[in-house]
C-alpha cells in the first residue's frame, strides 16, 4: 500500500477518544517522517513504547470496533498490481497471507476483505476483564520477530517457507525475506533496492512519484490541520466560559 497503515490507525484512535491531540500530531510528524525516510529500529521501538501507553486498560472491544475505521482508510491505498499479484498466486492454487506488525485482528480483517486465505500480525495480552495490558501476547512482528511469527505460522499451518513467496518495500524485512525461497521486493527504499540487486531478487516497481509525494503531504496537511486545531482549542480554553506463503502440497 501507499504510506503506512499506522497513521490510519492514529486517526481512527484519535476519534474513538484512545489518545489525545498531542498524541495524534506527535504520530503524524512521525508518520511523515517514516514516509520520507523509512523505519529505522529505533523509531520501531519508541512507536511499541507508545502503542504500549495507549494500550494498557483500553478495552478490547474498543480496539476491535477500530477495524472499520482503519479499513476505510487503508483500502484505497492498496496498489492493483499487488492485488493482482495475489490474485495470480491464488489462481496458481497457492494460498496467501498478509503479514504485518499491525494488530492481528485488523491483519485479518484485511485479508479477509481482500479474499486472501489469513493474516499474520501483532497479538497483543488481554486480561481476565477483557481489557489489554500493553504487553504482548507473542512476537512483535517487525525485523526478527516477523520472522519468528512467519516461522511459528508455517510449522503450524504445514507451510514451507523455501516453496514460498514474501514481498516487502523495506530493508526491516530482510529476515523474512532471506527466510523464503522467493524473495521480492516491491517500490523498495534505497537500502534494500541495493540489497536486491546484490541477491538477484525480483524487483517491483510502479509507485508514481506523485503518489509518493501525496501521501506525505496528506500526512503533512494532517498536522497542519492537528496544529491549527490545537491553537483554537488553547484560545477557546483561555477565553471566558483517529508475504505471502505457499502451502506444502
Amino acid at each position: 500500500m501507499a504510506g503506512s497503515s499506522g497513521m490510519a490507525w492514529v486517526k481512527a484512535a484519535y476519534e474513538a477518544g484512545l489518545i489525545s491531540r498531542t498524541q495524534m500530531l506527535r504520530w503524524a510528524r512521525d508518520g511523515l517522517v517514516f514516509r520520507l525516510r523509512g523505519s529505522t529500529d529505533q523509531t520501531t521501538r519508541d512507536a511499541m513504547e507508545r502503542i504500549k501507553e495507549v494500550l494498557n486498560g483500553a478495552s478490547a472491544r474498543q480496539l476491535e470496533r477500530l477495524g472499520p475505521r482503519v479499513l476505510a482508510e487503508v483500502l484505497p491505498r492498496i496498489y492493483p498490481q499487488m492485488l493482482d499479484e495475489v490474485y495470480s498466486h491464488r489462481d496458481e492454487g497457492r494460498a496467501t497471507f498478509i503479514v504485518s506488525a499491525a494488530g492481528n485482528d485488523l491483519v485479518e480483517l484485511v485479508a479477509r476483505v481482500l479474499g486472501m486465505e489469513g493474516g499474520v500480525g501483532t497479538r497483543y495480552e488481554i486480561d481476565a476483564s477483557h481489557n489489554l495490558t500493553g504487553e504482548l501476547d507473542g512476537p512483535f512482528m517487525y525485523g526478527k520477530g516477523k520472522l519468528e511469527g512467519i516461522r511459528r505460522f508455517a510449522d503450524s499451518h504445514d507451510i514451507d517457507l523455501a516453496e514460498s513467496w514474501a514481498y516487502s518495500d523495506s530493508a526491516s524485512d530482510l529476515p523474512m525475506l532471506r527466510a523464503v525461497g522467493n524473495a521480492v521486493a516491491v517500490n523498495p527504499d534505497a537500502e534494500l533496492t541495493a540489497i536486491a540487486r546484490a541477491e538477484g531478487w525480483r524487483v517491483m516497481r510502479f509507485e508514481k512519484l506523485g503518489r509518493r509525494i501525496a501521501v506525505a503531504a496528506a500526512t503533512a496537511t494532517a498536522l497542519v490541520v492537528g496544529t491549527g486545531a490545537a491553537t483554537v482549542a488553547r484560545r477557546r480554553a483561555l477565553a471566558p466560559p483517529v508475504s505471502r506463503l505457499r502451502p506444502r502440497r
